[in-house]
This record gives structure tokens, C-alpha cells and sequence, in this order.
């Protein structure tokens, strides 16, 4: 009799059944129901296109149909499709912000709309950020103002292990999940340093100190290995069947091992909150012992002093343009760490925001990070900068086959900037997802305006 290969994936999903208390298999949890609005051709002519992937053209067209990239060249020529002359401006992929917590941390900042941090316990990787979105939140909207197509929602820092983040499209939505990038990985939340230790510790609870840090990590992953392993033990005695199968016995579904042992098996990529270089190390040796990778360091202002270490492990710096000296970790930033975390060589630099401000203004904080590493002699061009914020974005994020650069067949998420995107005076003139139209400066009935606020400028106009 031929035997049929169980995943733990499918382990896990006979495990959810049985909970839901269903026989069959359990489909996947909270799935997108993101569907693109319907587009036709839209033919952008005679700009300046940085294609996110190191590539800049000249006085080149750009052909969006049907919701993607379709041709792009000088002369290009569609029937029925709707004409931009973008002569004199420029046009770039959609921008990505891979640390935001919009939704979560919404405006306005009351209390009652606090849902990013679950500081219950110093590991909670079975929270999901996603199921704490407030999908009326006003700062998508001043974020798809400022070219932002696509963003990582994240939970806030507090613990060792804050859970599970969340990718989405910058649309409007009823729900989280019409927002959920399609196919899009799940990002894990960790967090080193101070906060964790500060928290914790004013709590006189572990961890209190950077020892304290280490040892909960490394706890965590070591019940996490032993989770997996009782999965691959199930899944070994069903495979062989017979009364092996009949004497095995379901391991008992944790929520918080299930998340980390996807991480394990490599289906949830490892976003983490870590500012000295010395701690960054760290992380990589657990990595390095428990066999899971670091997708990416966030804030990282020390990043520049590892720079060689990261590219040679493949990791990417989610990084500030000058935030430092706020607290004692981040005291030895310098603004030329972008710069040189972007190795020729295996570097992966991004600019991210932490912030419902910052995420309007990307490609400024882009523009300074690109001048202090010109000022240093590195010459840093407008095509190399864009991808800090386009496809190096996109690679963290596990979305590089879909979106983050302007190659053929990929989605059409595309704004049109009115001059080079790293100019001071440069604003985002009109802004594609999936080729349809979501903002248009000169257009109010293209400048969308949340649930929240309709009521509030109704009121204002009588």
C-alpha cells in the first residue's frame, strides 16, 4: 500500500478541526478577501520611471492593464487606453512601509483605540495584530497621500514575542481582511533591548534584564522545537498507519507554539525590534542554535557597525533616517547607517517609519539618508534610494514576486510624483493599486476620506 506524505501543515489543520470540533480538514484562518477594484488600460507617457529594481529610464512610457504592469518603453501605444502625459515628472513604484501601526495605534490616540501591545505577558506570539485593525483609521489615508500602496502592520514592542503582524493593501475596507495582502506571509513581532527588561521589570516579573531577554527567547524556542517535534511524531505514526496511526495521539493545540514553530518551519518571516549592534549578534547566534532566520532588524541605529555581518547572513535593516538619542540604545546612531547598511554585495536597506506622521513623508526621510550618503562619497542615485522604499521593502516582506517593482505582470501599484520623489518639494500627484485610481491631487472625489471623519466634515459644511 502506498503511503501518503502529512505535512505538519496539514497536522495542524486536522488539529484546528478537531477543536472547531468539525471533521473535516480546518481552512486557513482570517484568509484574505482582498479583491482588486476593476481597471482598464491606463497609459502613463514620457516620464522619468524609477523601476524599483535599480533601473532608471528616460522619457519612457508605462502601460497598466488589468490590474498590472503590461508593457513598459518609449513609444508605447495602446488602443482605448486612458492617456497621462507625465512629461516632467516622475514615476515610481508604489511605496511600502514595512513597520507601521496604523490601525492599531489609530487616530485619534485615545485609550480605548490602544490595541498594539498585549503587555499581559513577555511572550504572546499567539496575539495577531490583524485581529486589533481599525480599518477607518484617517492615517491610510494620509499614508496612500504620500505614495504608501502597501504596508506591514505590526504589533508594538513591549514583549520578547509580540505576535503575529499583518501585510495589507492600502485600501478602503470594511474589515481587516478585505485589507490582507493576497498570499502574503505573516510576520512575527520580537523585540530586544530596553523595552522588554523595562517593562517586565518595573513589574518586578521577568525579564529585568538583557540576561533575562536572552534566557526567555531561547526558553521560548526550546519549547517551541519540542512543539514541532511532537507534530512530526503525529504526523510519522499517521503516515505509517495502521495501529500505529489508531495509538497516536493529537499533541495538544498552543496557540503560542503554533506560531512559533511556523517560524521554524519557515511560513512566518522573523521581523524584529533591536537597536545595538552587539544584541543584533546575539539574536543571530539564537537564530543560528534554534535553525530559524531573522527576516529583518527594525530601528537597528547601530546596523551600520555590522553592516558586512547582516548582508553575508542576508538580513535586512528596517531602519530610520536620524532617529536617535531618545533613550540609552539609541544613542549611537549616525545618518549615514542607511548608506551603508546598503552593501552592493548582499545589503538590504530599507526606510521605515514607526510612525502615522513619518509614513506620509517616506520618500523625504528616503531624500535625507540618501544625502548624507552622498555627502560621504558613496554616490547614492535616485534608482539605488527608490528601492530602500520599493523592493528591498518587498523582499522583507515576502511579497517580491507580486509587487515592488515595476516589471511585467507584477501588480500596478504606481504613483505618479510630480517632480524626482527626493526632492523637498516633491508630492505624490496620483496613486495606483492594481491599477485602479486611489488618489488623485487634483481630483477631491479622488482624496478619500475615512468613515470616521465623513460625519465630522458633513458637519463642518452646514
Amino acid at each position: 500500500m502506498s503511503r501518503v506524505k502529512i505535512s505538519p501543515i496539514l497536522v495542524i489543520s486536522v488539529l484546528a478541526s478537531a477543536f472547531a470540533g468539525h471533521c473535516a480538514y480546518a481552512e486557513e484562518p482570517f484568509p484574505s478577501t482582498y479583491t482588486a477594484i476593476p481597471s482598464g488600460a491606463v497609459l502613463i507617457r514620457n516620464a522619468t520611471i524609477l523601476t524599483g529594481d535599480g533601473e532608471r529610464l528616460d522619457g519612457a512610457d508605462l502601460l497598466l492593464n488589468d490590474g498590472k504592469i503590461a508593457a513598459m518603453g518609449k513609444n508605447l501605444s495602446a488602443v482605448g487606453a486612458k492617456t497621462i502625459n507625465a512629461d516632467g515628472r516622475w514615476v515610481t513604484p508604489g511605496l511600502i512601509d514595512v513597520h507601521s501601526h496604523l490601525g492599531v495605534y489609530p487616530s485619534p490616540g485615545l485609550s480605548a483605540h490602544s490595541d498594539g501591545n498585549e503587555m499581559v505577558s513577555a511572550s504572546t506570539p499567539n496575539v495577531w495584530a490583524e485581529h486589533g485593525i481599525w480599518p477607518q483609521d484617517p492615517g491610510f489615508s494620509r499614508a496612500l497621500a504620500g505614495g504608501v500602496t502597501s504596508l506591514q502592520i505590526l504589533p508594538g514592542s513591549a514583549n520578547l514575542f509580540g505576535g503575529r503582524g499583518v501585510t495589507v493593501k492600502n485600501v478602503y475596507a470594511n474589515s481587516y481582511q478585505a485589507m490582507k495582502f493576497p498570499g502574503a506571509p505573516q510576520g512575527l513581532k520580537m523585540a530586544c533591548g530596553e523595552n522588554p527588561k523595562r517593562i517586565y521589570g518595573s513589574k518586578k516579573q521577568p525579564p529585568m534584564t538583557r540576561m533575562g531577554n536572552v534566557a526567555g527567547y531561547r526558553q521560548n524556542w526550546a519549547q517551541a522545537k519540542e512543539y514541532q517535534q511532537s507534530l512530526d511524531d503525529y504526523a510519522a505514526a499517521l503516515e505509517k498507519g495502521g495501529e500505529a496511526a489508531e495509538k497516536a495521539k493529537a499533541p495538544k493545540r498552543d496557540l503560542k507554539m503554533e506560531t512559533l514553530a511556523a517560524v521554524l518551519r519557515g511560513e512566518i518571516n522573523v521581523h524584529m525590534h533591536c537597536y545595538r549592534a552587539d544584541e543584533m549578534l546575539t539574536i543571530l547566534d539564537i537564530a543560528k542554535e534554534f535553525g530559524y532566520k531573522v527576516t529583518a532588524f527594525h530601528h537597528g541605529v547601530e546596523a551600520y557597525k555590522i553592516a558586512d555581518e547582516l548582508a553575508a547572513a542576508g538580513v535586512c535593516g528596517a531602519l530610520w533616517a536620524d532617529w536617535w538619542g531618545f533613550k540609552a540604545e539609541a544613542y549611537d546612531g549616525i545618518q549615514e547607517n542607511i548608506a551603508m547598511v546598503d552593501r552592493p554585495e548582499g545589503g538590504c536597506a530599507i526606510v521605515h517609519s514607526d510612525s502615522a506622521e513619518g509614513i506620509q513623508r517616506l520618500n523625504q526621510e528616503a531624500a535625507k539618508a540618501m544625502s548624507r550618503g552622498n555627502r560621504a562619497g558613496m554616490n547614492i542615485t535616485p534608482e539605488r534610494a527608490i528601492q530602500w522604499l520599493t523592493s528591498n521593502a518587498a523582499r522583507s516582506l515576502g511579497i517580491a514576486d507580486q509587487t515592488g517593482s515595476l516589471a511585467i505582470g507584477k501588480m500596478a501599484d504606481v504613483v505618479i510624483w510630480n517632480q524626482n520623489p527626493f526632492s523637498v518639494y516633491a508630492h505624490a500627484d496620483q496613486v495606483f493599486i492594481d491599477g485602479a485610481l486611489m488618489f488623485d491631487r487634483s481630483n477631491p472625489k479622488l482624496q478619500p476620506v475615512s468613515d470616521f471623519e465623513l460625519g465630522q466634515l458633513l458637519g463642518e459644511n452646514k
